[in-house]
């Protein structure tokens, strides 16, 4: 069963809940935790990982590269690339490698095939046999690249290979390709809000995703007692789906300061998490 941790929005505990529930799932099956947010992977700190027994570098994009001595400065390339990744220096055209998207329209384009796309280093994927019993798999994506969800798709791939029964992914913020290639195909969803405005907005639109693929889910509130009245709305809005509440506590920001994971630390939360993980467990039938 794939499970992943999803929110929409940034800060409301996902890595957090995602640490906490590879714990308490890897000691009745075998696990394998997905740190899928590849612009800013940190997962593993919360499991108190700084160094990963493997990295390897992968190429997941390509960029244009003209050919001067083919190029006859027609300027086709120039006129139609989307990204303003074509410079044109006199009468010369040159790709800027960082503004380059590797969509090949201008290869598409050029009628004397002067222009080819070349596979750049653009992420790397990292494995770790932690102390806690099982693997995590992370992968990070390089400054200024392009291609996350294509990433997070290899990272799911070789993570498949680990034999597992259980592959916790831990999604990154927003909507975009790398939520998405982390929630498709996944068993059950567990979305992580907070008792703001913004939470709730982002809940909305990463649930249109979640319903898009036909996946079960379930919805958490993290740090409810900041504001308690918009809590019960948002507990009253997500009727059946309400897996329970999180209360806000200085100890879970000591956690990851000392690198201990949460369910093991002194915090008050992780009675409420193991209870939340309880339910998470009837929810998903296992």
């Amino acid at each position: 069963m794939n499970i992943v941790v999803a929110s929409g929005k940034g800060g409301t505990g996902k890595s957090m809940l995602a640490s906490s529930l590879s714990l308490l799932f890897s000691q009745n099956w075998r696990i394998v935790a997905c740190d899928c947010d590849v612009d800013a992977p940190n997962l593993g700190l919360w499991l108190g990982v700084t160094t990963y027994d493997s990295v390897e570098q992968i190429s997941t994009s390509e960029k244009a590269r003209i050919n001067p001595e083919k190029c006859i400065g027609c300027g086709k390339c120039y006129e139609n690339c989307f990204f303003g990744a074509i410079e044109r220096i006199d009468s010369k055209f040159k790709v800027n490698p960082l503004l380059c998207e590797g969509c090949g329209v201008c290869k598409l384009l050029c009628p004397v095939e002067a222009i080819e796309l070349t596979p750049v280093m653009n992420g790397e994927i990292r494995v770790k046999e932690t102390r806690w019993g099982f693997p995590l798999v992370s992968g990070r994506l390089k400054p200024g690249e392009t291609g996350s969800g294509k990433i997070v798709q290899e990272l799911r791939r070789r993570a498949e290979k680990i034999n597992h029964e259980i592959m916790i992914l831990d999604a990154a913020a927003g909507i975009g390709c790398p939520v998405i290639a982390s929630v498709m195909g996944c068993d059950y969803a567990v979305l992580v809000t907070e008792p703001t405005p913004s939470a709730l907005s982002d809940l909305q639109r990463i649930l249109e995703i979640v319903n898009h693929f036909n996946i079960p889910y379930g919805i958490i509130l993290n740090k409810w007692d900041i504001n308690p009245k918009a809590s019960d709305e948002i507990a009253k809005w997500s009727g059946d789906r309400f897996l329970g509440r999180i209360s806000y506590d200085r100890e879970v920001v000591n956690s990851i300061v000392n690198l201990t994971p949460v369910i093991l630390s002194e915090s008050k939360v992780k009675d409420e998490i193991k209870e939340i993980f309880n339910r998470i467990c009837e929810s998903a039938s296992l």
